[in-house]
């Protein structure tokens, strides 16, 4: 193997693919980065079994070939070249790929490249495709609120619903519930439904906020992985096998009182709130008023702070707690100028929907309000 490319190029592929390196692992190969020419480029390639990432290099390739070098010394050594042509060329006899950039030279000790794990590619029928911006959107008000708790693995996945020309995320941890209706470019062949890690789509959704234009996504046959393809990028991922919770039925179906009020003005009263709310599991109040919303925290330790906001309020006044870190998570996840908050009472799950925005829906378990 022969090949130029840029510097520049090549530490933002690896950017994109090591972040399928594990940190750990009992398999020397999959501490490895894939190193080979595809077609007039060079292709990077990383898993942990369970995610895959692909990237395409632009490249000048002399001479075919492939070879996987430890991906962490690797890539930490590209971050520091200077923005030149890199030349790349791997000694066959030895699995030695040589590297020289400018006055810096350096070698790495390969493993064979048909010890590197297979990536899957999609065989199924499912083919359909999505804007790059309505699926990052989509992850972006989804992905937080799925379970980081390993003992119960589906909830760390998020649901992804197919159904004629739409897809619909949901993520739910047992405290709140995130979901998101985003438009396809064409209808599905026929509904399904299957649970995609949350790490992944996090992963995905760091790749996808630089790309324009559609992102494909197939899945293999049956439905046991799922695989994201984009102009330069291909992302590949297990599913989680399971059952996850009916979600529509945690929504509540009506409300008593609505307010709809300055997105960035709860969210910065809600950040406030938060340095008081440390002390006391990070739980503030909420009290509902004709006219206004006051957003409050009380710690015997650090003290208290308020913050009284002008909002339109239709229904019973009331007062409500909530973990203040689940609100600032979903109110710095959208972006319009207003939102709406729909309550019952205080010890009934709360509704937040972005006014203008009918595609997506939030609902927040309320936390025990003591009384004082």
């Amino acid at each position: 193997m022969k090949l130029a490319c840029l510097q520049e190029n090549l530490s933002k592929g690896l950017s994109i693919a090591g972040r399928a390196v594990p940190s750990r692992t009992t398999m020397p190969i999959l501490g490895n980065v894939l190193l080979a020419t595809d077609h007039g480029r060079l292709r990077l390639a990383a898993t942990n079994m369970e995610l895959s990432i692909v990237h395409w290099v632009g490249a000048r390739v002399e001479t075919e070939g492939e070879v996987t070098v430890p991906a962490r010394n690797f890539i930490d050594l590209m971050n520091t070249l200077p923005p030149d042509q890199v030349d790349l060329i791997l000694e066959e006899s030895t699995l030695t790929l040589k590297l020289t950039c400018s006055a810096v030279s350096a070698s790495f000790r390969g493993i064979a490249a048909d010890e590197f794990p297979l990536v899957p590619e999609a065989d199924g029928d499912q083919r359909f495709s999505i804007e790059a911006d309505d699926l990052n959107t989509g992850l972006s008000q989804v992905t937080f609120a799925a379970s980081t708790d390993e003992s119960h693995p589906v909830l760390t996945g998020v649901l992804a619903e197919f159904e004629e020309e739409t897809m619909t995320l949901a993520a739910a941890d047992g405290f709140r519930l995130s979901m998101r209706h985003i438009p396809l470019l064409e209808p599905v062949p026929a509904a399904f439904s299957v649970i995609i890690p949350a790490r992944a789509l996090s992963e995905l959704m760091r790749i996808t906020a630089g790309v324009d234009g559609p992102v494909g996504i197939s899945t293999t046959h049956p439905h046991n992985q799922i695989l994201f393809q984009m102009p330069d990028t291909v992302l590949n991922s297990q599913l989680i096998d399971g059952s996850f919770p009916d979600v529509r039925r945690i929504i509540p179906p009506s409300h008593k009182t609505r307010v709809v009020i300055g997105r960035e003005e709860i969210l910065q009263a809600c950040k406030r709130a938060a340095i008081f709310a440390r002390d006391v599991a990070n739980i503030i109040t909420l009290r509902i008023e004709d006219g206004q919303l006051t957003v409050a925290a009380d710690s015997s330790e650090s003290g208290q702070g308020s913050t009284r906001l002008v909002a339109s309020v239709e229904g019973e006044g009331l007062e409500i707690a909530f973990n203040v870190r689940f609100l600032v998570d979903v109110f710095s996840a959208l972006d319009t100028p207003q939102i709406a908050l729909e309550l019952n009472s205080s010890t009934n799950p709360g509704v937040i929907r972005a006014v203008g925005d009918e595609a997506f829906i939030h609902v927040v378990m309320p936390m025990h309000l003591g009384r004082r």
